[in-house]
């Protein structure tokens, strides 16, 4: 009964971020993309997830970015993973590779096409250069993600995420605390996928409101605060503010969220 619960209620929330998304809303046109999956096992229950760790792999910065149209909010998430930069690119454009970490990805999947997530944002693809640089527009025209793909020694990879919204529109300098944590489990996401922890009966959406995934959440949230108050980039009324906002999103099934 409480997994039919979490999914309704995760399934809600998805609905009226669309919703937002279709007029304009959600951060200035952001996208939280879904809560991170928990890998499952044939016949097992969800495999623990290495909470500490994962977030600990993930290299945070929240700011400004000056652009002609005034200033921009951007977050930046950086994680090396054990695989050829071909092999990471393939899991976070092909489809059918996409799905079984993330969710279904449809649309005209080239430079100067369009791409749909379901449940999550569309867009249009700005710029696709494989293996290395994939620009996309994100839930609305002026919020831009960027993917940077850098190949490592040993087979390693490194992927960069940048997104940009711009300050006018999200109305708070707090706004990496509306998109960090959802960028956070899909960058957990993909390990997984990566690491072989993901079955072919692995269902992103029945796991994306699961407790387990609301306390990956929870330390998120905690590190995208402790970037903000350590930067000074944002005022403590628009950190404590938008903690709220993150916490409503991200952990709604939580007790002693503080």
């Amino acid at each position: 009964m409480r997994s039919k619960r979490l999914r309704r209620c995760w399934q809600r929330r998805l609905d009226a971020l669309a919703a937002e998304l279709a007029h304009g809303r959600a951060g200035g046109g952001d996208a939280r993309p879904a809560a991170p999956p928990t890998p499952r096992r044939p016949g097992r229950g969800p495999a623990m997830i290495d909470i500490v760790n994962q977030l600990n792999a993930i290299r945070r910065e929240a700011g400004g970015r000056p652009s002609e149209d005034g200033e921009l909010a951007a977050v930046v998430l950086r994680r090396e993973y054990g695989a050829p930069a071909d092999d990471v690119w393939d899991a976070i454009t092909d489809p059918d590779r996409v799905r079984r970490w993330f969710t279904k990805l449809g649309g005209e999947l080239r430079e100067g096409g369009n791409f749909q997530l379901e449940g999550n944002a569309g867009g249009d693809i700005v710029r696709c250069e494989r293996p290395s640089l994939l620009r996309v527009t994100f839930g609305g025209p002026a919020s831009i993600v960027e993917l940077r793909l850098t190949a490592l020694d040993g087979g390693r990879t490194e992927l960069v995420l940048e997104h940009t919204v711009p300050l006018a529109a999200v109305g708070t300098r707090a706004g990496a605390l509306y998109v960090g944590p959802g960028w956070d489990g899909a960058f957990m996401g993909l390990d997984l996928y990566l690491g072989g922890h993901v079955t072919e009966d692995f269902d992103p959406a029945a796991a994306a409101g699961s407790l387990e995934a609301q306390e990956f959440s929870q330390g998120s949230i905690q590190a995208w605060t402790a970037l903000l108050r350590e930067s000074g980039y944002a005022s403590a009324e628009e950190i404590d503010a938008a903690y709220k906002v993150a916490t409503g999103q991200y952990t709604p099934d939580l007790d002693g969220k503080d």
